[in-house]
């Protein structure tokens, strides 16, 4: 068993702000058009200037942790800027180095140089085979070194070491670590080992000629050097630190390299994923954004532990002193002006192996379980036999303290006795989970038992209510209202028409009823002879379809019958006081039965009460002449 753990030199948490160092390339070729010199300067080790393109006579100046000027070797770059980052990887930490510019500014040329002048990726590995093998003689620590190395073109993650790979997938653990499925990882043990892989891989990498640079990078390259150190002694204790070297590929104006096709392609995959990675510089230079626009590129995702995240990280930003690259040379010094304020939070990555059980101890352990579960057993057979003779409630709680708790707090204590010192608190912090859930799980039973308890006394007093009635209630249960067609003696209100000339509308029309029945409405107000005529729903007038043409209303029957025998739900949806749900109810009982004979077999159907059915049919008999 391995467990995480969040050290940081020092004890305490410590923040590193990313270092950005500017590089500046030689003048190359002959002098430009204009005749004007070299647009930016230095001016000493860590202050540099450019020319103020709103102002040709006024200058911008920035400053930065480290300047290169033209004459400054790769030695003095790696020295510098990249060395003092190396040893925290040691340490279990990560750290990150990669070079931003524009295209043609010299990226490739600082981080891996040439046979004669090494750049930074074959420096810095060399220097960390050096380093490890200084720390080897204390005989405290073992090491061993893993390489991998890929490239993002056109937004694919590709491996280098593994040239018939498909795009890889880039994932993040629990633990907020970057990871890429299925990326070849290659143990080296000397630098010579990691240059025999290292330069068929670079030779895999995607590169094109363009106007503006005879060996352009047309894809961004990521080598990730994985140092695990693990402690000789007990607790075997095991750190792991990587360092992420990164040679961008260079922002391009298609207008002067001249793209096009598959470059044009590529040229924009390139910007989108360089625009990515500045808004997430201002995401994180801003403070109050909510969200940092790291899953926006395969670039960004990469590069979210460098920026903002647990590493120490270094940039540095190459730059080109001629007049046509102005415009890249200020937008590049802009974005390194950003990026330096850029604070990440570097910790140990650290995992401490617990100690293996022995087997006699997994014997023991085989026969406290064996006297734990007997007990159980028997106590299953208990509850069974009280379930059976119909004993009360209480009785068959069961207890809620299960025997897996107990073995591992048994467990755990013996654990515990045999540990040494430094695993005693883990082994404790343990115990006092397994006790805790115990004295809940005992509280949660004398809950169920005063449940139990309680629920066997109301089955008492309702058993003695049995005999004589502790409520009583001499007043009807409530039901269902019967319908008129099943009841015979029920008396039927009687409606007479106004005696007028013309036929009045429905809402004009009086309701007489006796007497003697609106007085007993008055006396009783639930009634279940009388209805109240609130709404057009509730008149019940029998006698309104004399009033009617006998054709019309036979005319006006078929229509609705047939609506109800061929229609669609959208056409019985159509008829008056039917809804979406009733609708489906009516073509639910087609299918089962049939056609309707006859409109009273609507009555059949759910829901439809008589006095539905009346409301029903007058609706719809005069929509239809309406219409």
């Amino acid at each position: 068993m391995a467990q995480r753990v969040a050290l940081a030199e020092g004890g305490n948490k410590k923040t590193s702000r990313v270092r950005v160092a500017v590089r500046l390339r030689p003048y190359m070729g002959k002098p430009d058009e204009k005749d004007e010199g070299p647009c930016v300067r230095g001016l000493d080790s860590q202050n540099l200037e450019i020319v103020n393109w709103r102002n040709a006579t006024e200058t911008v100046k920035y400053q930065f942790d480290a300047f290169h000027a033209e004459q400054t070797t790769q030695q003095e770059v790696f020295r510098s800027s990249v060395k003092p980052v190396l040893q925290h990887v040691l340490n279990g930490q990560n750290a990150s180095v990669f070079a931003y510019g524009p295209t043609g500014a010299g990226k490739t040329h600082t981080m891996l140089g040439s046979p004669e002048q090494p750049g930074v990726i074959p420096r810095a590995v060399r220097e960390v085979f050096n380093l490890v093998k200084a720390k080897e003689g204390d005989g405290e620590w073992e090491y061993s070194i893993g390489m991998s190395y890929l490239e993002i073109y056109n937004e694919k993650v590709l491996d280098l070491l593994s040239p018939g790979s498909q795009d890889l997938p880039i994932r993040e653990d629990k633990d907020k670590n970057i990871l890429i499925p299925g990326l070849t990882h290659t143990t080296i043990s000397s630098f010579s080992d990691f240059d025999k892989h290292f330069i068929p891989a670079s030779l895999n990498r995607t590169t094109a000629s363009t106007k503006l640079n005879q060996r352009s990078s047309r894809s961004h390259a990521v080598l990730l050097l994985k140092v695990v150190r693990t402690r000789i002694d007990q607790p075997h204790r095991q750190q792991t630190g990587k360092l992420y070297l990164v040679d961008l590929a260079g922002s391009e104006d298609n207008r002067r390299t001249g793209n096009q096709g598959i470059r044009l392609k590529e040229s924009g995959a390139i910007n989108l994923s360089l625009f990515t990675l500045s808004k997430v510089v201002d995401s994180l230079n801003s403070g109050t954004a909510v969200r940092v626009p790291y899953r926006d590129s395969k670039l960004t995702r990469l590069l979210q532990d460098s920026l903002g995240g647990s590493a120490h990280s270094v940039m540095i930003t190459n730059i080109a002193p001629e007049y046509k690259y102005y415009f890249d040379t200020f937008s590049a010094l802009n974005f390194a002006a950003k990026s330096k304020l850029i604070v990440n939070k570097p910790f140990t990555r650290e995992t401490v192996a617990m100690p293996v059980l022995p087997v006699k101890r997994t014997r023991e352990d085989h026969g406290v379980r064996g006297s734990v579960t007997e007990p159980h057993k028997k106590r299953l057979k208990e509850e069974r036999k009280t379930e059976q003779d119909g004993s009360s409630p209480s009785a068959q709680i069961h207890s809620p303290s299960e025997p897996s708790v107990m073995d591992r707090l048994l467990a755990l204590e013996k654990l515990m006795m045999s540990c040494q010192d430094k695993d005693r608190l883990g082994m404790l912090k343990d115990v006092a989970q397994s006790r805790k859930e115990i004295q809940e799980l005992k509280e949660k039973q004398k809950e169920f038992e005063s449940k139990a308890l309680l629920f066997s006394r109301l089955a008492g007093e309702k058993s003695g209510a049995t005999q004589e009635s502790v409520f009583k209630n001499n007043t009807a249960p409530l039901q269902r209202k019967p319908s008129t067609a099943t009841t015979a003696n029920k008396q039927k209100a009687v409606v007479q028409p106004l005696k007028v000339s013309q036929l009045q509308p429905l809402q004009q029309l009086a309701v007489v009823k006796k007497q003697s029945v609106c007085v007993k409405k008055k006396e009783r107000k639930l009634s279940d002879q009388v209805e109240a005529p609130d709404g057009k729903e509730n008149i019940m007038e029998p006698g309104w379809e004399s009033q009617l043409d006998t054709s019309v209303l036979e005319q006006s029957r078929q229509k609705i019958l047939q609506v109800l025998n061929t229609g669609s739900l959208k056409d019985l949806k159509g008829l008056q006081q039917i809804g979406d749900k009733k609708a489906k109810l009516i073509l639910g009982w087609r299918e089962i039965h049939g056609h309707f004979t006859k409109l009273e077999d609507l009555g059949k159907v759910e829901g439809m009460t008589e006095k539905r059915y009346s409301t029903f049919m007058k609706a719809n008999i005069l929509s239809a002449m309406g219409k």
